[in-house]
């Protein structure tokens, strides 16, 4: 039975991600800032109080896990503020490389003695972050967070290759989330989900470092 740790699970595709892993019979380790009732429904193991953006809260995540190997590594936690030209916000920005970008490494890199050969990471980033793709503008924080965390999972994933250690960068889509303010035009957490499994099932030491869509389109940097 393989496990999995999954940040961010309170809500959204975090949660999903929880929901579908159980339901395949895994062992999941769900980390979140605050445990609300739906996560709490699944009843799987929940270390609550994480704040990603603190040395010292990622630490106590270090001590709670122990020695624990982990055979994948969700890096979903992140957010989204809505900065454009017109109001642009530096501490907003900040904020949001702070937990989009920083988070997801520090967690990563305190986690990496629990990772062995054959583990794997999928690095939750956005199509926003495509520099290529990029034809509207605007959203400032967040597609340079993203741009950043991609860019954090080529490297790790060049980094921890020759430890067998597999990374994925993920964009879920456009999913009816509070993200998104759940938008009618958006595929559905269960439907993402589905896709962004599948890609982590498929990761493998030869495409390590590739920057995936859920539905297996491969995305321009």
């Amino acid at each position: 039975m393989p496990t999995y740790l999954v940040t961010g699970t309170n809500r959204g595709i975090g949660l999903e991600y929880c929901r579908q892993l159980k339901a395949k019979g895994d062992e999941v380790i769900a980390v979140c800032r605050s445990v609300n009732d739906e996560l709490k429904e699944l009843n799987i193991e929940t270390i609550a109080d994480i704040d990603i953006t603190s040395d010292q809260s990622v630490a106590k995540l270090v001590t709670q896990l122990g020695d624990r190997p982990l055979d994948v590594l969700i890096n979903n936690a992140g957010i989204v503020e809505r900065v454009n030209l017109s109001n642009l916000d530096f501490e907003s920005i900040r904020k949001q490389f702070e937990v989009n970008a920083l988070g997801t490494l520090r967690v990563t890199h305190a986690l990496l003695p629990n990772l062995k050969d054959g583990s794997k990471i999928a690095i939750m980033t956005s199509r926003m972050g495509s520099i290529e793709d990029n034809t509207s503008g605007g959203s400032y924080g967040y597609r340079m967070s993203k741009v950043a965390v991609s860019m954090a999972g080529k490297s790790l994933a060049l980094d921890l290759k020759p430890r067998g250690i597999a990374v994925a960068i993920l964009h879920p889509g456009l999913v009816q989330t509070r993200m998104t303010n759940f938008t009618s035009s958006g595929i559905t957490p269960e439907t993402s989900v589905k896709g962004l499994l599948a890609r982590i099932d498929e990761l493998n030491l030869g495409n390590t470092g590739t920057f995936w869509h859920a539905n297996g389109e491969v995305l321009p940097w």
